[in-house]
């Protein structure tokens, strides 16, 4: 692999770049973005110049897909006339049925789904972060098992891993009902958590009386929606369903509030939060 084109040179797509580069990578990062996207990657070092997508496409091996999920899914047919034979396209977005269902009619190079999960509120090349994905799990979600077994495939899971991230291999389905629960439902909750409390008459004590808990669970709801709403679109099944498992949780809890002890849900809580920071 000679030159990496980095297409939307953001947050991920920069970080990506970044990380590559700490791991040893030693050949050509071209970013394709809009131009202020650009002037920021070009000053920070990010990249080492800005193309347009053909002249990307002509000079890269690998061809990563950063940016919105819409974004992914409409440029995925442009790049079958564009590629070099034998390249991979792979991308970083938060969802993988539609985008896996697109890049699987590509003729001319090999598409292979990713999504590395890792992040911040804050987003654009200025960002960006080496170490991002150390430590972090990095989906990969091929169409088929047979996908990870092509030199291209096989030599992107080594780059994977020596940025420090953890290959795990999922269906585009699985991936899908999987980060339902595990971000999507927490991003939602966060969201709803400080609307609630942003729209009580109280709001103001409420924010003065805060402590460190509140604004933990809060975090997340500084996320951008120009994001989020490609994700809430592309997974909109998903989601539901994991907001109608927590409801129920929330039913049971509130109704076991008014008669008895909450103590087991306290104690179930603990049991997956200690299992979670295990690592397990």
């Amino acid at each position: 692999m000679q030159t990496v084109a980095i297409v939307g040179a953001g947050l991920i797509g920069g970080s990506f770049a970044l990380a590559l580069r700490r791991a040893g990578f030693s050949g050509g990062i071209v970013g394709v973005s809009s131009p202020p996207a650009i002037e920021t990657a070009l000053r920070l070092g990010v990249i080492d110049r800005g193309v347009t997508l053909a002249e990307a496409c002509a000079a890269a091996e690998l061809i990563y897909l950063a940016g919105p999920i819409h974004k992914i899914i409409n440029v995925i047919p442009q790049l079958d006339s564009l590629v070099k034979p034998g390249a991979l396209v792979t991308d970083a977005g938060s969802t993988k049925s539609r985008i896996c269902a697109a890049g699987a009619l590509l003729k001319n190079a090999q598409f292979l789904g990713g999504h590395p999960m890792a992040g911040k509120e804050s987003r654009g090349a200025a960002s960006a972060e080496a170490t991002l994905f150390q430590g972090r799990p990095y989906l990969l979600t091929p169409n088929t098992l047979a996908e990870l077994e092509t030199p291209a495939a096989r030599e992107f899971v080594e780059w994977v891993t020596a940025i420090g991230a953890e290959p795990r291999v999922l269906s585009p389905e699985l991936h899908d009902r999987v980060v339902a629960h595990s971000s999507h439902l927490p991003q939602l909750l966060s969201t709803t958590l400080a609307a609630t409390l942003g729209a009580h008459p109280d709001s103001y004590a409420i924010a003065a009386a805060a402590g460190p808990g509140l604004l933990d669970s809060t975090r997340l709801a500084m996320s951008s929606w120009e994001i989020w709403n490609d994700i809430v679109d592309t997974n909109r099944a998903e989601i539901a369903g994991a907001l109608a498992d927590y409801e129920e949780r929330l039913r049971t809890l509130r109704l076991t509030l008014e008669t008895g002890s909450v103590e087991e849900t306290f104690r179930a809580g603990d049991e997956f939060a200690r299992r979670l920071r295990d690592g397990e």
